[in-house]
C-alpha cells in the first residue's frame, strides 16, 4: 500500500525577497522535515546555522519544529525582530503627545 502525501508550503521573507515553497511530503512528516525538504535553504544559505534556533509557525502560530503537520498548512519560519512593537508604538504615542502640547 502507497503511503499517504499531503501538500504543504513553507515560507520564509527577508526585507529583500520572499519564497514560498509547495511541497509533497509524506503524511505525519514534521514540521522540521518539510522545511529541509522544501529547499528553501537553497535560496537562504544563511537559514541552515540559525534554523535550529529559529522560532516557526503555521499559519502565524509558534509551534515546535516536531509538530506533524496536516494538509494545506503553510508553515512559516520567522526572523528575530529588529525592534519591540509595543515599544516603537510607545514611543510614538509619546511624541505625539509631546507635539500636541506644543502645538
Amino acid at each position: 500500500m502507497a503511503e499517504e502525501s499531503i501538500n504543504v508550503e513553507v515560507a520564509y521573507a527577508t526585507p529583500e525577497k520572499q519564497v514560498i515553497r509547495q511541497v509533497n511530503v509524506d503524511a505525519g512528516t514534521t514540521l522540521g522535515a518539510a522545511i529541509v525538504q522544501s529547499g528553501i535553504m537553497l535560496d537562504f544559505p544563511e537559514l541552515e546555522e540559525k534554523l535550529e534556533n529559529a522560532k516557526v509557525g503555521i499559519f502565524g502560530k509558534v509551534v515546535p519544529m516536531t509538530t506533524v503537520l496536516s494538509d494545506g498548512d503553510r508553515v512559516e519560519i520567522y526572523r528575530p525582530l529588529i525592534a519591540d512593537p509595543k515599544e516603537v508604538r510607545r514611543k510614538r504615542a509619546k511624541e505625539g503627545k509631546k507635539m500636541k502640547k506644543g502645538a
